[in-house]
């Protein structure tokens, strides 16, 4: 049988990364391996406060999964009776099953995608790049130092208070540059996103493309107000985790960001994309702030995908792994 294990990474960041919600100068995300037959598998898990997910409990999850039959199991199958029977943070599921199927696809002589029954990934691909919250005396240095004109689509972090004096000076810094606003569920009401999307269509030289959840998941009846006064298409990412009313959705949604450490695992992140589509939405492929590890993961099933947001290692300091590399905002898995 498999031999199973999991291991902290503690990750220091190149830069404050702060949201609406939270900041933090450094990450621990988990990483599980699985080896056997002459082959293994890894996968990491990012834990997200918004979810109620920590490290700590990742690791007491694992031991627990470790007590009631994890050494155990070798296929999808056992893997999703072991976590019917005992539930896990959705991270934790997720590098669960990504290494194993990796472990799988070694044995099969296949890789990922294949093993997963998806197209293969391009070559290259373009991917969104995000700007924490900062002051906005700091963004003209903050997009100069890291040279971020090189990615086709900057994706703005702001808050309800900071919003529009960050999008006015990235559009002073790179005029008409395409951009998408993440609020992270900042603005109470639609009103406010409204009040917000006016003020920041007079803003010179603003190329706002895309706006992701800018207010509380829970707010679905101020989302089916918002969806058709918005001028910009919105994004659905915490109204969207492992499942969703995709009819629902698409009265409150032009798209959604699917993420794999929200999905809790590869088959349920490919079912959301693919539902995505299917219900006329644009699919857009995200990440935590993660390692390579997690990225080259999401990178297998980037083809379902019509936007990708694949820049959570480059935030890291010093990122351990290697298996993604980005080049004028092309990600290439390494060969």
């Amino acid at each position: 049988m498999p031999i199973w294990s999991i291991t902290p990474l503690m990750l220091p960041l190149r830069y404050t990364w702060k949201i609406s919600r939270n900041a933090s100068s450094s990450k621990t995300n988990m990483l599980v391996k699985v080896a056997g037959n002459g082959n293994s598998g890894q996968g990491e898990a990012a834990p997200n406060v918004r979810y109620g997910e920590t490290p700590e409990l990742l690791q007491q999850q694992f031991a627990t999964l470790q007590e009631h039959g994890l050494p155990d199991v070798a296929t999808l199958d056992e893997l999703d009776a072991l976590l019917a029977a005992h539930p896990a943070a959705h991270a934790l599921s997720f590098a669960l099953e990504a290494a194993l199927v990796e472990w799988l696809a070694a044995c099969a002589g296949q890789p990922v995608w294949q093993y997963l029954g998806v197209p293969a990934p391009a070559p290259t691909a373009a991917t969104a790049f995000s700007l924490p919250i900062m002051e906005p005396g700091a963004v003209a240095a903050f997009l100069s130092t890291q040279n971020a004109s090189r990615f086709q689509l900057l994706k703005i972090k702001v808050n309800a208070t900071e919003g529009l004096d960050l999008l006015r000076e990235v559009a002073r810094a790179l005029p008409g540059h395409p951009l998408l606003v993440d609020g992270n569920e900042t603005w109470p009401d639609a009103d406010g996103v409204l009040q917000f999307l006016e003020q920041a269509r007079a803003l010179p030289g603003l190329h706002l493309r895309l706006l992701e959840q800018p207010m509380p998941a829970a707010c679905a009846a101020d989302y089916r107000y918002l969806r058709p006064r918005s001028g910009v298409p919105l994004l659905a990412d915490e109204s969207v985790t492992d499942s969703a009313d995709f009819a629902d959705i698409a009265e409150q949604f032009h798209g959604v960001n699917v993420k794999l450490m929200k999905a809790g695992g590869f088959r349920r992140g490919i079912d959301l994309l693919r539902r995505t589509r299917a219900h006329g939405l644009l699919p857009m492929l995200g990440c935590m702030v993660e390692t390579t590890v997690g990225i080259a993961a999401a990178l297998q099933i980037g083809s379902l995908a019509d936007v990708l947001d694949l820049d959570g290692f480059l935030i890291i300091q010093d990122e351990p792994f290697g298996l993604v590399t980005e080049a004028e905002g092309l990600l290439q898995l390494r060969a």
